[in-house]
């Protein structure tokens, strides 16, 4: 990261409340700057114009707004826009509006890149850059939030389901949840937040300790350890019955349910023994519910997309048994607003274009 100063976005309002009291501010001046930043949305520290000189000579002096520079910006027929926002240090991350029936939701990104490496997803290709700060992470919401301004109309709910694993990047994350459902700041209802994490055991059972009411979703995407280990290297790391035992943590500490994600790939894991399988699976966690997510098709992975019939047939075996499933709805898929697809083609053109100056460089140094 290039940026020397922390981000406005990266401070919750207890920390607001402290940096005041440090510099000799009164203590009003913290919820004032809270609500410059969440309610108002102003991008510049001289709109604050409720703020004394000196407190915003201050607040320039220690700190900077997010840079979140406009790449690209895709609208689909259903509504959905996908932007490609390119940071200080130049690495591109994405962000997706979605329009659903009940209000406006946000799918934010927590790293640069992924590590995980699961086979099926473009998030991973080109590893896992780095970590983006809880400021980062808010600016994404934030500017939804100041698009969606123009209508009228607010951000309903989040999806933590962006680019990276959000428990490897998990003191961030829960410092951009605190903010978002703070009454003064966003105030997005904690039933109306989900994130979503590949299985990363350790944190699923600090998440069941926080007491919140935040949903988790973890993407499960195979019955059983062998097929899972294929699909998601990350189950190597944190074996199945680890994960399934850390998810009975969680509900019975929570009295929450999970849902659980399985992303259908043609003859992979959409077959009916795999839905039996995954049935006697789940039956060890009463409240789960499957969100079944036929595949985007990713040029660079060879996975295909499940058929029609089959997809129902997975559904039907699972409710048979007694297991809630339902289908996503494909949304955004004429504008690859599938996780990662963007910022891949953006990265792979960055390439040509430096491998298009070296080439040309040297040529004139020969």
């Amino acid at each position: 990261m290039t940026n020397v100063k922390p981000y406005v976005y990266d401070l919750t309002l207890e920390e607001w409340q402290n940096w005041v009291k440090e510099n000799s501010e009164p203590a009003f001046r913290a919820g004032q700057i809270f609500d410059w930043l969440y309610v108002k949305r102003v991008s510049d520290f001289d709109q604050m114009t409720n703020l004394s000189k000196g407190l915003r000579d201050k607040l320039q002096a220690q700190f900077e707004f997010v840079t979140l520079t406009e790449v690209a910006k895709y609208e689909s027929k259903d509504g959905t826009v996908k932007f490609l926002f390119e940071l200080s240090d130049k690495n591109a991350i994405e962000t997706v509006v979605m329009k659903h029936g009940y209000g406006n939701s946000v799918c934010v990104t927590t790293q640069v890149g992924c590590r995980i490496g699961c086979t099926f997803c473009a998030s991973t290709l080109g590893g896992l850059m780095r970590d983006l700060t809880a400021g980062e992470i808010i600016a994404q919401i934030v500017k939804a939030q100041q698009l969606l301004d123009s209508k009228n109309e607010r951000v309903s709910s989040i999806v933590v389901m962006g680019i990276g694993e959000p428990f490897e990047n998990y003191d961030a994350l829960m410092k951009f949840l605190k903010v978002m459902i703070h009454p003064k700041g966003l105030n997005i209802g904690q039933r109306h937040i989900t994130v979503s994490t590949s299985g990363i055991v350790p944190n699923i059972y600090r998440f069941a300790d926080e007491d919140t009411q935040i949903n988790l979703a973890i993407s499960i995407h195979a019955p059983n350890d062998a097929l899972r280990s294929k699909l998601m290297p990350v189950n190597k790391r944190f074996p199945f019955a680890d994960l399934i035992e850390a998810c009975k943590y969680y509900t019975g500490k929570t009295g929450r349910r999970i849902t659980f994600e399985y992303a259908l790939m043609g003859t992979v894991n959409d077959q009916a023994e795999h839905a039996e399988e995954l049935s006697q699976v789940l039956k060890q966690l009463p409240m789960s519910h499957v969100n079944l997510i036929p595949v985007n098709y990713v040029q660079e992975r060879k996975f295909v997309r499940t058929s029609r019939d089959d997809i129902f047939n997975f559904q039907r075996i699972l409710e048979k048994n007694r297991i809630n499933a339902t289908i996503r709805r494909e949304q955004g898929s004429d504008i690859a607003a599938a996780c990662g697809q963007l910022r891949a083609k953006h990265e792979n053109q960055k390439k040509r274009r430096s491998n298009e100056v070296t080439t040309i460089e040297d040529g004139k140094s020969n």
